[in-house]
């Protein structure tokens, strides 16, 4: 009997879920979404992408110096779109690569004192990109706790072996190299991982204890600058460490925090620099298969690095100051601040319904705060965190400080 005289198929004689259609899938689907959702809101867990209402006093953005409003950004902005159009077209490696890009390579290891540098479209891709280089097998990478998310998601896709350890436990750190040594001999090789500024905590990576242990070990070091690169003095928390050219140090970095603009970037130094920049260039899928950092992004970035000098370097940390001062002084938040050595205080909240309520709270009174809670943070405890900038006014920051403590008083009981 041919298909064309074969009888219908009854619902009875098909398998079970044989009938479910296209409608069936998508209610599935749907269900499951609903499902997360519910999740979310029981575990005060929801979050909007609202813009901040005009006049706010910012407390939550990472522009430390400001400068994404600086009117001599939009114009180097607008300079470089009109020269090199809005889009860079293509990866770097097909024709992404316009001339703005290596000047700002340039200019980007100029400023941070290293040999060389490869701009990515953004800072997670500059390092989803490096671990990523470093990773296959016999790699050993060994992540704190406290690592950004970008970091994690590079490291699992990197195919290395992973190790995360105790959050600025370098005696743990040590064990996991000398144990990947002992196991895989001198051919051994393995990357310490690292933060020079953590993001929740605001707290610091030890750079030169750490560079000296993977020294001893034949290890590679790899510190993320997101929060330091223009936000400390000197530039770079590397090279206040005297690490700038400390070849085994990889620098991952972000343009779009303190420089106000857009992008990320490996910086590198040492002699085997090149050697460095060209194996990432060949190998680094996130710089390969991506489209390359805008032209406008690029031309900001390059008139943002003229402008982080000391002086408003200066501004940032005296305003920094000012907060802890204000926060650890106040009865509310004295026990709560955690110092942060950088421009980030983060608050201890006693639930993370208490911190949604607070943030929504100073939202609605004109104040923007950051807002983090399990599990964007990695220690469990939600918490408000505070980000100071160069150009807040002093009496209207100590003013919005106040507001933050009394508020936290009353809705975080």
């Amino acid at each position: 009997m041919s298909t064309a005289e074969a009888p219908p198929t009854t619902c009875q004689d098909m398998p079970e879920g044989a009938g479910a259609g296209p409608r069936d899938a998508a209610d599935a689907w749907q269900g499951w979404v609903g499902s997360r959702a519910r999740v979310r809101r029981a575990r005060d867990g929801e979050r909007t992408d609202r813009p901040l209402p005009p006049g706010s006093v910012d407390l939550a953005s990472n522009d430390y110096l400001g400068l994404s409003r600086d009117p001599s950004m939009a114009r180097a902005a607008a300079r470089a779109a009109r020269t090199h159009g809005t889009g860079a077209g293509a990866s770097r490696v097909v024709t992404g690569t316009h001339p703005v890009l290596p000047a700002l390579e340039q200019d980007l290891a100029r400023y941070a004192g290293r040999r060389e540098a490869l701009v990515f479209s953004s800072g997670y891709a500059a390092n989803q990109g490096l671990l990523g280089a470093l990773g296959g097998s016999g790699t050993l990478l060994v992540l704190d706790a406290h690592a950004h998310a970008s970091l994690i998601d590079g490291a699992r896709l990197s195919r290395a072996e992973v190790r995360t350890t105790a959050h600025g436990d370098l005696a743990e750190v040590e064990v996991a190299l000398r144990e990947h040594r002992r196991r895989n001999g001198v051919r051994a090789r393995a990357a310490v991982v690292v933060e020079s500024v953590y993001s929740v905590l605001g707290d610091t990576a030890p750079l030169t204890e750490t560079a000296r242990l993977c020294a001893e070990h034949g290890a590679l070091l790899v510190v993320d600058e997101a929060h330091t690169l223009a936000a400390v003095p000197g530039g770079s928390a590397v090279r206040a460490e005297g690490l700038s050219d400390a070849g085994h140090v990889l620098v991952t970095a972000t343009l779009s925090k303190a420089l106000g603009a857009q992008g990320g970037a490996v910086l590198l130094g040492g002699e085997g620099a090149g050697a460095w920049r060209d194996h990432l260039l060949n190998t680094a899928r996130t710089f390969l298969f991506d489209t390359a950092l805008a032209p406008p992004a690029a031309g900001a970035a390059r008139r943002a690095l003229a402008l982080a000098d000391e002086r408003r370097i200066g501004r940032l940390i005296a305003n920094a100051e000012v907060a802890h001062r204000v926060l650890a002084g106040h009865p509310v938040t004295a026990d709560r601040v955690e110092r942060g050595a950088g421009a980030v205080h983060s608050v201890r909240m006693r639930s993370p319904g208490g911190a949604v309520r607070s943030a929504e709270v100073l939202r609605a009174r004109g104040i923007a705060v950051g807002c983090f809670r399990p599990p964007s943070v990695p220690d469990g405890i939600a918490r408000l965190r505070i980000t100071i900038h160069a150009d807040h006014d002093r009496r209207r920051l100590t003013r919005a400080l106040e507001t933050v403590a009394e508020t936290i008083n009353r809705e975080d009981t």
